[in-house]
């Protein structure tokens, strides 16, 4: 036999290094399982006993929270305040419009009111100027004039006065005589006198100073005695304006056409022709 020759051998063949291997890394890894497995196993199975909290984190919430509901409170306040602002501002400018608007309408008011009192003056005026120039005029006309024998005569009076007499005599001419030394006096609505008067005040003055005593009103005045003519008066007869029983002004009638009477408060109390004012009609008391 050669030295060469193949000799079979006897021992067991040698298992493979892979299988080997393979069979250790196995084995390794159910031990590293189970060790892993038994390491972890008390940790996960060990109860829980208390939560954590997390206070930063929740702390931090709240505050946000606050600060949001602060803020949206100052707006809603913000917005109240402007609110009020702009009503008040408003109101302001309606209460100025509406003043403006009034004094504006006062103003004018005034300018009439000056404009006509202006307009009643100096119609008043031109009325007492007309008024004068013919009261001149009948004057003259009526003056007495005396006769070549001597004998006195009456001048013709204008036709628009009365033909009545004017000699006052007795209680009459005791009347006359106050009504015209009342003349230049006051005339004041309700005045009895001494110095001031109205109306049916001088009237029932006068009568008073002989003893008569008269209703204190025009309208009564009016209907005191008898109803006379206006061509037929006598100095002393009452002379009164508007209907009997309702008159709205009374006078004494003096004598030659003319009346004393407390007139109003622009004249007083005058002396006037009944031309100046005719009168409605008289009433005799005497």
């Amino acid at each position: 036999m050669s030295h060469t020759a193949h000799i079979p051998s006897h021992r067991k063949p040698r298992r493979r290094a892979s299988k080997s291997a393979l069979r250790a890394g196995v084995a390794g890894g159910v031990l590293s399982t189970v060790a892993v497995a038994g390491a972890a196993g008390p940790a996960q199975a060990e109860p829980v006993t208390q939560t954590i909290e997390m206070p930063t984190i929740t702390s931090g919430l709240a505050t946000a929270v606050a600060a949001s509901a602060q803020a949206t409170q100052q707006v809603a306040l913000d917005l109240e305040a402007q609110a009020h602002e702009d009503a008040a501002a408003q109101d302001a400018a309606k209460a100025a419009k509406k003043a403006k608007a009034e004094a504006v309408r006062k103003a004018e008011a005034k300018k009439k009111a000056e404009a006509a009192a202006k307009a009643k003056a100096e119609a008043e005026a031109k009325e007492r100027a007309e008024r004068a120039s013919r009261t001149a005029a009948r004057t003259t006309l009526s003056a007495p004039s005396s006769s070549s024998s001597g004998s006195s005569a009456t001048a013709s009076a204008p036709s628009s006065a009365p033909s009545t007499s004017s000699n006052a005599t007795g209680s009459a001419a005791s009347i006359v005589a106050f009504a015209k030394a009342q003349v230049g006096d006051a005339y004041v609505s309700g005045g009895t006198g001494p110095n001031a008067w109205d109306c049916s005040g001088l009237v029932q003055a006068a009568y008073r100073s002989v003893g008569i005593d008269l209703p204190r009103v025009s309208q009564a005045q009016s209907t005191a005695g008898t109803q006379v003519s206006l061509s037929n008066l006598q100095p002393g007869d009452i002379l009164y304006w508007g209907a009997a029983g309702s008159a709205y002004h009374v006078a004494i009638y003096v004598g030659g056409g003319q009346f004393v009477g407390a007139q109003n408060s622009s004249t007083g109390t005058v002396q006037r022709s009944m031309d100046y004012d005719r009168p409605t009609g008289a009433v005799r008391v005497l």
